[in-house]
């Protein structure tokens, strides 16, 4: 099996509103991805798949939807308030986790034919979380 690592960088910011915590606030992130894909052979340019393409479809898509935006879940009374302001909110239907975010990022390389095996967010330098095969 071969395997390949994307790493990129974006930042947002959520907050989560049902956190017991400090993180029921507005807060940021400045997160490191790691998107892993593999296969058992290699394409015709002997790559599992180009860094470049990858760059060029995934993390154009990760700095399209989040990089610079505010994640509010559905319902959060500051999404109207923020809007009023034109602030870059994306609203999504699930608490905006890390764990959700690598979801999501997997599924769009899924779509978008990567052979993706896991993709993790490095929310912090000690916190990560992943989702995969």
């Amino acid at each position: 099996m071969y395997k390949v690592i994307k790493k990129m960088e974006f930042c947002y910011g959520h907050r989560l509103m049902d956190h017991g915590g400090p993180c029921k606030h507005l807060h940021g992130h400045n997160a490191r991805v790691e998107l892993e894909l593999a296969a058992e052979n290699l394409n015709s340019k002997g790559m599992v798949r180009d860094f470049l393409e990858i760059k060029q479809v995934i993390k154009a898509w990760v700095d399209q939807s989040f990089d610079h935006r505010l994640l509010l879940q559905e319902g959060d009374p500051l999404i109207s308030v923020l809007k009023k302001a034109d602030e870059p909110i994306v609203t999504v239907a699930y608490p905006p986790t890390a764990e959700n975010l690598a979801r999501e990022i997997f599924f769009y390389a899924k779509k978008s034919g990567f052979p993706v095996r896991q993709v993790r967010i490095w929310e912090t330098e000690s916190s990560m979380a992943s989702f995969g095969e």
